[in-house]
C-alpha cells in the first residue's frame, strides 16, 4: 500500500507539473502564453467583479498567476507561473510559484490568482521577495463552465487577492507557504 501511495503522489505531481506549464518552447512563446493567460484571467475577473478594472488601473501594480494544486489527505503541493506588472513603469516581471502545506483535504484544483498591489512597497516586496504564507479553506467541483467553486477575495499587507477556480475537484483546509520568484529565463 505504501508503494501505491508513492506512485499516486508521483503521478499527481507530474500531472500538476503539466497543468503548471506555460506551453511555449522558446522564451518568446512562453511570455506570449503568459500574457494570453493574464488577459483571459482579467477578462473572467472583470465579468464577476467589474469594479476590479478601476482598482487595477489606479493601483501601482498587479500580478496574475495560473496555479495547480494537489491535496493528498494531510499534505498539499502546488506550482504555477505568472506575471507582475508595474503600472507606473509598464514593466512586466515574469515569475514562478510553488506552494506546500499541511491540512486536511483531497483533490486537484486548477485556479487563477490576481494580486492588486495598493502601494509601491507591496509590489516591490512581492517581486523582490515573493513569499506569502496563509491559511486556505475552499471547496471546488468545476470543469470549464460547469460546476461551482468557492474562492474568494482577501485584503492583506496592502494588496487585494482574488482567486478564480478554473477546474478541479477539491475539498481542503490547509495552512501553507507559497513562494513566488522571478523566472530568470523570461526576464
Amino acid at each position: 500500500m505504501n508503494n501505491l501511495s508513492r506512485l499516486l503522489c508521483i503521478g499527481l505531481i507530474l500531472s500538476l507539473g503539466a497543468c503548471a506549464s506555460t506551453g511555449g518552447k522558446t522564451p518568446e512563446e512562453q511570455r506570449e502564453a503568459i500574457q494570453s493567460m493574464k488577459s483571459e484571467v482579467l477578462t473572467d475577473l472583470y465579468k464577476v467583479k467589474p469594479d476590479v478594472r478601476a482598482q487595477i488601473k489606479k493601483a501601482p501594480g498587479y500580478a496574475v498567476f495560473s496555479n495547480a494544486n494537489v491535496n493528498l489527505v494531510l499534505a498539499s503541493f502546488g506550482g504555477g507561473y505568472g506575471v507582475a506588472k508595474n503600472n507606473r513603469s509598464g514593466k512586466y516581471t515574469y515569475m514562478k510559484m510553488a506552494e506546500a502545506g499541511l491540512g486536511l483535504g483531497l483533490g486537484i484544483k486548477d485556479f487563477r490568482v490576481v494580486f492588486v498591489f495598493h502601494t509601491n512597497k507591496s509590489l516591490n516586496n512581492f517581486v523582490e521577495k515573493g513569499w506569502a504564507f496563509g491559511a486556505q479553506a475552499d471547496a471546488a467541483a468545476k470543469a470549464g463552465d460547469s460546476g461551482g467553486a468557492v474562492g474568494g477575495e482577501v485584503t492583506v499587507n496592502d494588496m487585494t487577492i482574488y482567486q478564480l477556480t478554473e477546474a478541479g475537484l477539491a475539498l481542503q483546509a490547509t495552512i501553507k507557504g507559497t513562494k513566488y520568484w522571478k523566472n530568470e529565463a523570461l526576464n
